[in-house]
């Protein structure tokens, strides 16, 4: 099954003749026609577009052609992003079969870089909290996780080895954690938004999901922002001191609880304590269990001020059709007409003082260390338990969900690593040590065949 595979192993296939990529494009098919009846994670799928650039893919290399890093690879994008190809309806009836005429900025960067878009996944409406039709592949009476769910969900099915969401909260951690598959969100800004539905300025984030943890990195190579006309991240991740550990000390890495641990499953309380009790047996690896400066504790109230009055004013127009617009929707859109301009910007400051002291924290620490959720998936009508992950998206910080555990009844839950803001490489090369030391897979787990 090629889910299993890297884009890189992928590419390797190709060029060594053991597998055509119109091959591989057949057996995306395959998975879909398979699956969506029963998971409804797709809201268009192109199969005639999938053959054709398969075609192309496939003549490149016959010619002897130089391929690009995403050369090839069918890609889900979820349904909030621009696209010239598909409409782009927001999970929402009012937006049906709206065609914006282009493509947003990050998908003509997957395509330039020989990505092949296979269809648009299923999004909660305006990528908020009201679920559409995708169900949970593990249990479909279990959600499968906030707004990014369907390219989640297209993922852990095998259906695309890449799918791009997005998280204003935890919308790519929670589906990542709750369908067992890998999801990056990269630091704040350095994913470009310029045709992406706007929800929150101060946090709305694109991130992508993989089967395999060697694909993050290409991924994320073609889809973030380059050179000098970018100075902060520009710099930042071209600065060796901040992108490698020093050779001579080991990892430093904090583990932390939150205020959200409270909340959190037993079960998943002893498996992240099991985890660590056996990455503190690795030579290289420095262990500390670490207490966040209390102001985080603040962190959901300050995100709900920031996210409930971006809402009332991006959806106001949406909000004046409200009978087409869910329950959910239109509280959070009331509850944002409540708050003050001087308590928007009060709370927009207490953002940027967290950002400041997270910065200031990774000082001394390389990584990170969280649950990404609570446990495993509560069923659909439950509202998710709170967890770190809405902290780390407030505070601008790298994170990836690494499919990790499995619950009592057989679910799957994950760890979230984190970094300093614009440390996304650190991050990258932290994750390939703890695979090289057998701490993490590779591939997504468990696997659908």
């Amino acid at each position: 099954m090629f889910g299993e595979l890297s884009t890189n192993e992928l590419h390797f296939k190709f060029v060594s003749g053991e597998l055509d990529p119109i091959d591989l494009a057949h057996e995306c098919i395959a998975r879909y026609e398979k699956f969506d009846p029963l998971y409804k994670c797709w809201v268009n799928f192109n199969k005639d577009g999938l053959i054709e650039g398969a075609i192309g893919t496939s003549s490149m290399i016959k010619n002897g052609q130089e391929l690009r890093p995403l050369e090839g690879i069918p890609i889900g994008v979820k349904d909030i992003f621009n696209t010239v190809d598909f409409p782009t309806q927001m999970g929402s009836s009012i937006w049906k079969n709206f065609t914006p005429g282009n493509d947003a900025r990050v998908v003509y960067y997957l395509k330039n870089q020989g990505g092949i878009v296979a269809g648009k996944t299923v999004t909660a409406e305006f990528a908020v909290h009201a679920l559409n039709e995708t169900l949970n592949p593990h249990n479909v009476a279990l959600t499968p996780g906030t707004s990014s769910s369907g390219s989640a969900v297209a993922v852990a099915l095998g259906i695309v080895p890449v799918a791009i969401g997005t998280q204003t909260a935890g919308s790519i951690i929670r589906p990542a954690s709750f369908c067992g598959v890998y999801g990056c969100k990269p630091s704040f800004g350095l994913i470009p938004r310029t045709g992406t539905l706007k929800t929150t300025d101060s946090l709305d984030s694109i991130g992508f999901f993989v089967s395999n943890l060697k694909s993050i990195k290409p991924v994320f190579e073609a889809i973030r922002v380059h050179g000098p006309n970018f100075p902060f991240s520009n710099n930042a991740l071209k600065d060796q001191t901040r992108q490698k550990k020093p050779t001579n000390r080991p990892w430093r890495v904090a583990v932390v609880k939150t205020h959200t641990w409270e909340f959190a499953e037993d079960y998943a309380k002893n498996a992240l304590t099991d985890f660590f009790n056996k990455a503190a047996l690795i030579q290289d690896v420095e262990i500390d269990y670490v207490n966040l400066p209390s102001s985080l504790e603040e962190s959901h109230d300050i995100h709900a001020t920031i996210y409930n009055k971006t809402l009332s004013y991006y959806f106001k127009n949406e909000f004046n059709k409200r009978e087409l617009v869910s329950g959910v929707m239109t509280g959070l859109i009331e509850k944002g007409f409540s708050i003050s301009v001087e308590q928007y910007y009060t709370a927009l400051g207490k953002q940027e003082l967290l950002i400041e002291q997270m910065d200031n924290f990774f000082g001394e620490y390389d990584i990170l260390i969280s649950l990404s959720t609570a446990g495993q998936a509560p069923l659909r009508h439950e509202v998710e338990s709170p967890d770190p992950a809405l902290i780390w998206t407030l505070c601008h910080l790298p994170v990836v969900n690494v499919p990790m555990f499995i619950s009592p009844e057989k679910m799957p839950f994950g760890i979230q690593i984190a970094a300093r803001k614009y440390n996304d490489l650190l991050l990258l090369d932290f994750l390939d040590y703890l695979n090289h030391v057998g701490l993490i897979p590779v591939s997504s787990n468990p696997k659908f065949d």
